[in-house]
């Protein structure tokens, strides 16, 4: 980079429906280094008891406006955001933004026209969409002078093979874009990168990528490409989350509907707020919460008992697609860090060949599976702030130059 470069950062925004996660990235590093300069989380933006942490510390209560709690998380972002700079100028934003629909498979730079296009998006990741477009607007409004570049979860899945895509619906469903995306693309793009320095040739077979988190999909993946993934046409599909029911009979939600008398906003409430791991628990979202109390709650048990069978039924099936199975990954919160959940998980999959290494993975080691596993197991920490920043980089660098 030339001098006029220097002390530039990308700043990267990951704006959830109640938290916002922020980093700094020194846009002057060549190769742009992995790890942050800076990163924060505010959390329980909608709630009574709103956190802010910064660099893996301790969470610290923060005070927000309650009629406005997410512009005034913003308004943090922006006071703390000056403090870090240190002289340093901002290169460009960059967002992680769910659905990019059929029109967006690459990241792009923001305008009005895409704004738009996006925010006809938000009733496919309704959880998502719109709290990382009122951040976007915000900036566009307060700072029009900084580049603004999104980064989509669905890019990733543009590999998948039409078959993969298509819904069982009349075909003018498919000819209006309503068909499956999948998501979590931008933590499996970090995926394809990582595994393949750490492992080479053996992870570019058939590999199996479990996105394990509040939000949960698989990725079956070859040549660490996307070829079969659990999340479709939105993200309440495939496995059983924290609060979302995951893959579901439609009969059930017309049953909601029609005999229930249920509106279309309930039903909405309770698919994406109320079923899961807390739905079917009465307790909790979190399974670190579950396993301690399964003893003694049978709903806790179900739930946990329910959260492995989907992931067996899901995983069978997305194995059954790779026509095989050579390596499995866990990622994500729980994935990288709850090892009771990964024996489950593993447990579940012995008639695949998957032996597990019970101390390697109460370490949370880098591989978890016995030397004689005929399925490689690992556990690979997620980076998905990494590969949002390096995509603005590359844009506005092709921007720069041309």
């Amino acid at each position: 980079m030339n001098d006029t470069d220097k002390g530039e950062v990308i700043l990267v925004l990951n704006a959830g429906s109640s938290s916002i996660k922020f980093a700094l990235f020194d846009a002057t590093c060549c190769p742009l280094a992995r790890t942050p300069l800076w990163r924060a989380k505010v959390d329980g933006i909608t709630g009574p008891n709103s956190v802010v942490s910064e660099n893996g510390g301790d969470d610290q209560p923060l005070t927000l406006d309650e009629k406005h709690p997410y512009h005034d998380a913003l308004g943090y972002v922006r006071e703390r955001l000056q403090t870090q700079l240190a002289g340093r100028s901002i290169r460009a934003i960059a967002h992680r933004v769910v659905h990019g629909g059929i029109k967006y498979s690459k990241p792009v730079l923001i305008d009005t026209q895409v704004l738009a296009d996006l925010k006809s998006y938000i009733p496919l990741a309704p959880l998502h969409q719109p709290f990382a477009l009122e951040a976007i607007e915000t900036l566009l409004q307060t700072r029009p002078d900084l580049p603004q570049v999104v980064c989509f979860d669905t890019a990733f899945h543009q590999t998948l093979p039409d078959v993969e895509k298509i819904l069982p619906l009349p075909w003018s469903a498919w000819e209006s874009g309503l068909r499956r995306y999948g998501f979590h693309g931008l933590s499996y793009c970090y995926q394809s990168i990582a595994l393949a320095e750490r492992y080479g040739d053996q992870a570019r077979g058939r590999t199996l990528v479990a996105h394990l988190g509040s939000g949960a999909s698989l990725c079956g993946m070859r040549d660490l490409k996307s070829v079969t993934t659990t999340m479709g046409f939105s993200a309440l599909d495939g496995l059983m989350m924290g609060s979302r029911c995951g893959a579901l009979d439609p009969g059930a939600v017309i049953f909601l509907m029609e005999i229930w008398k249920l509106s279309l906003e309930r039903v909405s409430q309770i698919l994406y707020h109320e079923s899961g791991l807390l739905g079917v628990s009465g307790i909790s979202s979190d399974p670190r919460e579950l396993l301690k109390v399964e003893a003694s709650e049978p709903r806790a048990a179900m739930a946990l008992a329910l959260y492995q069978r989907r992931f067996i039924h899901e995983a069978g099936a997305l194995v059954a697609a790779l026509g095989g199975l050579d390596m499995l990954v866990f990622t994500a919160g729980i994935g990288e860090h709850n090892a009771a959940i990964r024996s489950r998980m593993c447990a579940g999959l012995q008639y695949l060949g998957v032996e597990l290494n019970e101390t390697a993975n109460q370490a949370n080691a880098a591989v978890i599976s016995t030397p004689g596993s005929r399925v490689k197991v690992v556990v690979e920490p997620t980076n998905e702030e990494w590969v949002t920043a390096l995509d603005a980089l590359r844009l506005t660098t092709r921007l720069h130059s041309s």
